[in-house]
């Protein structure tokens, strides 16, 4: 079989590639469809080729990992921009080689200053929307590259983003899966949205045909020269307001003028000698550690990837995992969110006491399906001196709130339809407040020193893919190409921090194919509910520096139009 484009979903035009087997067999019975990228210098990952080739031109002109990172983050807000651009959030790890030391970036948008709980009770709504005016947060990405480029980068804003101003101006081709994301456009009746995205007949640019953004160029020009006050106390932000006012939204001068991002501690967990780093709330990625903790006490090496007893474990590690989610996980600047005691291994002992190894847990009620839709982008990015970037930005579902300036030519996200209008939850909203948040950067190291730094797109899929991953490396010895590309799992149907009321019942388990039929058999017999897809949300890209020569191994596996460059 080839490697081509499979099917789309309605809900997120997610693409599935089948692989083709690659040159040699692994011991575990997995073949990617490609080999690992290697390199001994730098590299970088993205779900574009052309955003990738802009970073590795940056590391090749004496920059950075930081500096490639926003170039790359840039150029993808271009290139891929239902899924993000500076309408959207981001979040990065950073570890820095001169100090040794891992550095976490919240760049995430707080909720408008007259966003309250009420307001939404006088319009007759129970949930906050998710398209449309009322969804929105304060757009966050911009302050993350201006945060990040001042502690650690060594390039200008100018040079920077001048590959994705000539590439807005010019065009750039369009490939395959994102070309598929990008047909969803086409149901937006807009008319502002529609002259940003789709061309004069309202037909979304098809794969391999070429697409301008003037009006993002001129944006990412101001930027340029004028670096985040331009976007958030300059003409940007003006522009921003009188569009709020235009369709009824609730952004205010201040609004803009008052954010900013936060440097945050990572946090960890160790497992099988490794440590895994994620950032706190309100982003979900404690979720990951949770899920390690309850599994690193099985042989999973022993059980192996075609084992049904690997994949019950993996499910009703999820469970217990998103229950606390459900319930703890907000803005700790308005919630005190228990970290500490989530992420420890006594308290992982503790609830594993719920596991059955012979029957599924149905008392996970399944939740509000918003959170399952969400389109992203990570990338990462290792350089010559090993300075690492985990980053991932989103504009949360695709085209985020469906509504976009033709003046600035981006759209903005609805990242606001993710908290809670229930007062007494800990993710209600608030003014100034930050949602809970599911995009999630990742980095492990071993023995101090950095090993792995990757990230798994799609939502509710993230905590999910980040341990399939670690656990098809750690456990199953698999290569980072590998790693990514094996067939997952998703569980869906749970409790959901936006406080949507659920029924009762133990969620469905989505297999991917290469799921062997004997497994989906033997769940069903435990009680899960199975169901075959094309393809679970999201896509991988991930860098592991090999600790007996050094060398970068990337991987990009075929759920994107991806790769991993290096030189």
């Amino acid at each position: 079989m080839t490697l081509r484009a499979a099917t789309l979903t309605a809900a997120s035009a997610t693409v599935f590639a089948f692989a083709a087997p690659a040159q040699r067999a692994r011991e575990n019975g997995f073949r990617a469809g490609r080999s690992e990228t290697v390199a001994n210098n730098g590299m970088v990952a993205t779900s574009h080729p052309l955003a990738a080739q802009i970073g590795l031109d940056v590391l090749k002109a004496g920059g950075n990992a930081v500096d490639a990172a926003i170039a790359t983050s840039a150029a993808m807000g271009l290139m891929e921009p239902m899924s993000c651009g500076v309408g959207g959030d981001l979040f990065a790890i950073v570890w820095d080689a001169k100090t040794q030391k891992l550095y976490g970036l919240n760049g995430c948008g707080r909720a408008p200053g007259k966003a309250c709980c009420g307001l939404f009770a006088e319009k007759g709504l129970k949930e906050i929307p998710e398209k449309g005016p009322l969804s929105w947060s304060v757009p966050g990405a911009v302050c993350g590259w201006n945060e990040l480029r001042q502690r650690f980068g060594t390039k200008s804003f100018k040079e920077l983003l001048d590959p994705s101003i000539c590439y807005a101006e010019d065009g750039f081709p369009v490939p395959e899966v994102i070309a598929g994301y990008w047909k969803s456009a086409e149901k937006n009746d807009d008319p502002d949205f529609r002259a940003v995205y789709l061309d004069a007949d309202g037909k979304a640019p098809r794969a391999g045909e070429l697409f301008k953004n003037p009006a993002l160029a001129k944006t990412y020009r101001a930027i340029a020269e004028g670096g985040r006050d331009a976007f958030y106390k300059g003409d940007v932000a003006r522009k921003l307001v009188a569009f709020s006012d235009k369709h009824g939204g609730l952004f205010a001068a201040g609004d803009f003028g008052g954010h900013g991002s936060e440097w945050v501690e990572p946090v960890k967990t160790s497992y099988r000698g490794y440590d895994v780093w994620e950032l706190p709330p309100p982003g979900q990625g404690i979720a990951v550690l949770q899920m390690l903790n309850l599994l690193e006490p099985h042989d999973l090496k022993a059980m192996g990837p075609t084992s049904p007893d690997y994949w019950h474990l993996l499910i009703e590690s999820k469970k217990l995992a998103y229950a606390d989610r459900a319930k703890f996980y907000a803005d700790p600047l308005f919630s005190k969110v228990p970290v500490k005691e989530l992420i420890s291994k006594e308290y992982a002992a503790g609830r594993a006491k719920l596991f059955d190894p012979t029957k599924a847990l149905t008392d996970i009620p399944p939740g509000d399906p918003k959170i399952g839709k969400a389109d992203t982008i990570y990338l990462c990015v290792v350089d010559k001196d090993r300075n690492c970037v985990s980053l991932i930005q989103s504009n949360y579902n695709g085209f985020g709130s469906g509504l976009a300036s033709p003046d600035l030519g981006f759209a903005i996200q609805n990242r606001g339809c993710l908290f809670s209008l229930d007062e007494g939850h800990a993710n209600v909203l608030k003014p100034g407040k930050r949602p809970f948040h599911t995009i999630i950067p990742a980095l492990a190291t071993k023995g101090g020193k950095p090993w792995l730094t990757f990230g798994v797109m799609g939502g509710d899929m993230q905590p999910q893919g980040h341990v399939q991953v670690l656990v098809n490396l750690i456990d199953f010895g698999m290569n980072v190409q590998q790693a990514g590309e094996a067939p997952r799992v998703e569980h869906v149907g749970h409790p959901t921090p936006t406080g949507t009321p659920a029924a009762a019942g133990g969620g469905t388990v989505r297999a991917e194919p290469g799921i062997p039929a004997a497994v989906v058999a033997e769940l069903t017999k435990r009680g899960h509910t199975v169901e075959r897809v094309r393809v679970n949300g999201g896509g991988y890209q991930g860098i592991l520096i090999d600790p007996k020569t050094g060398v970068l191994r990337g991987g990009s596996e075929a759920r994107k139009d991806g790769a991993a460059v290096g030189y």
